[in-house]
């Protein structure tokens, strides 16, 4: 599994593809859902509600 390149914290998932919709979908390095709210200037609560939007969407990046 991944680690965050920020602070080192070990991702699931859905953090690695919150990042790969939100920053880059080629990306192989990684932030933790915490690190991509404050790099993104949201809280870590849109970003769960953006992933259960697209969830619902069917969007493969999440489980």
């Amino acid at each position: 599994m991944s680690a965050c390149i920020q602070c080192g914290r070990q991702l699931n998932y859905n953090e690695i593809g919150a990042h790969k919709k939100f920053i880059n979908r080629g990306s192989r390095e990684f932030l933790c859902i915490d690190c991509l709210a404050k790099k993104l200037d949201v809280t870590v609560d849109d970003i769960n509600r953006k992933i259960e939007e697209f969830k619902l969407q069917g969007c493969t990046l999440f489980v």
